[in-house]
């Protein structure tokens, strides 16, 4: 029986982990559910949720609205779908970032859905270009770049209207959180119909600019161990923090959910 806060959400379900309603499947039912939304022209932007976004959330109002607003939070973090599951999904599991793009890009392939690639450096953008040309031919990246946005994420109306110009059904956005999550929120409208879909580091993975962790630590949960390996002095704080704080909020809440 799906519980009193989750809600259906036509390709999958979603359930609140800590405030946000977080998409319960797995990297190709959302990479369908992505496809059939910009096959139907509907628009809208799509978030990736790990710990540290969940968390975030809690305390930033503008990240919280974005997450609010988004038309899916997919759950990019092996303990948010962990939560899922501990909440009744048993279908949840880990959405990557990496893994919905080359998903999305195979299955928009025969389709002629046309890409933007958005964020990171020229440098890895052109390596990825590179990559994505000859795993898949026929795809259509039309456009990228790769601008500076500063933590206030002000506009960027040039930037907003050469994505305009280059009618893209599908924006990936790879500015990193919570910049890309409030870029996405204040943007997605002058972008419709395109989606617009906030991948984080999946450009660096995908181009290989950075190493994604052994196919054995992502199916044990445990690619945050890898990435943290790698940026020690970037992630240190960042893990303590935000992973001690949904140890602390997602016991609570199982606490409370567990039957009396």
């Amino acid at each position: 029986m799906m519980r009193a806060n989750a809600r259906p959400q036509g390709m999958g379900s979603s359930v609140s982990v800590l405030g946000t309603q977080c998409f319960c499947g797995d990297s190709e039912l959302a990479a369908a559910a992505v496809v059939d939304r910009v096959v139907g022209a509907r628009g809208g932007f799509a978030c990736f949720c790990n710990v540290h976004v969940v968390v975030t959330a809690l305390h930033d109002a503008r990240l919280r609205r974005s997450l609010d607003s988004a038309w899916r939070c997919f759950a990019d973090g092996a303990p948010v779908a962990w939560m899922e599951r501990r909440l009744g999904h048993p279908e949840a599991a880990r959405t990557p970032g990496p893994d919905l793009l080359l998903a999305v890009l195979e299955r928009g392939e025969p389709l002629g859905l046309r890409h933007y690639l958005l964020g990171s450096t020229h440098e890895t953008v052109d390596r990825l270009r590179a990559r994505l040309r000859r795993r898949f031919p026929q795809a259509l990246v039309v456009g990228a770049s790769s601008p500076t946005i500063g933590k206030d994420v002000a506009p960027l109306p040039d930037l907003v209207e050469d994505i305009r110009r280059h009618t893209p059904d599908i924006v990936w956005c790879a500015l990193g959180a919570p910049k890309q999550e409030i870029w996405m929120h204040l943007h997605h409208e002058a972008l419709a119909p395109a989606l617009l879909v906030g991948v984080g580091a999946a450009f660096d993975f995908t181009a290989g600019t950075k190493r994604r962790a052994p196919a054995y630590l992502q199916r044990l949960g445990l690619e945050w161990l890898h990435r943290f390996a790698a940026e020690p002095r970037r992630l240190g704080g960042r893990y303590l923090r935000t992973n001690a704080e949904f140890i602390f909020r997602a016991g609570f809440e199982l606490l409370r959910e567990t039957p009396r």
